[in-house]
């Protein structure tokens, strides 16, 4: 049983991240982004050397929450079903319908590279595992699993390179897909 003075500290400490939070993320994340720092919390406690540097320590969980929160809708965007709402969702920094569609061609991407970097980048970037956590997976080193990953994204970059030509615009985002040669990824118009 969680004692009252326990249950108040909580609800403390719930109160001062909840604002920082939910400027960081989307409103819809915010529960999910507060539970993941408690749980954070939870987990890392008996590495807290210092009880006085115990709230910067909460704020340092939370940045790394919200950080995950931000690789994860970046991994996993969300398709809008309606024209209406694709166009809002591209209003607001969300991926464009093009976006979305790009993303999809570099899974069928992945799939075509060679088994460690296809492994790699399945687990780091589809799969949304961090690094040490794929290469826990995978049985090998983080710097080798760092290493497998980036020459995964060269080889990836390589094969969308030979099979599409994308055009992006000042800030990055994909404004013009086009393939190369027939039959590749990219569906011909």
């Amino acid at each position: 049983m969680i004692s009252d003075d326990a249950r108040c500290a909580y609800r403390e400490l719930e109160e001062r991240l909840r604002p920082f939070v939910a400027r960081r993320v989307p409103t819809s994340d915010v529960e999910d982004v507060l539970q993941d720092v408690f749980v954070r919390a939870q987990r890392a406690l008996p590495e807290l050397r210092d009880d006085q540097r115990f709230g910067p320590w909460m704020y340092r969980i939370a940045r790394s929450a919200i950080a995950e929160s931000h690789r994860q809708r970046s991994r996993h965007p969300v398709v809008e079903v309606d024209d209406a709402n694709s166009a809002v969702a591209s209003e607001g920094g969300g991926p464009t319908a093009l976006e979305t569609e790009v993303a999809e061609y570099l899974v069928t991407l992945v799939g075509r590279l060679p088994s460690p970097y296809r492994e790699a980048l399945t687990l780091s970037e589809l799969e949304g595992l961090t690094q040490q956590a794929a290469a826990d997976a995978l049985g090998i080193t983080l710097s080798g699993a760092k290493s497998r990953i980036q020459r995964g994204r060269e080889k990836l970059r390589g094969l969308l390179d030979d099979c599409c030509r994308i055009g992006v615009d000042a800030r990055g985002q994909v404004i013009d897909c086009e393939p190369r040669q027939p039959g590749c990824c990219c569906k011909s118009e």
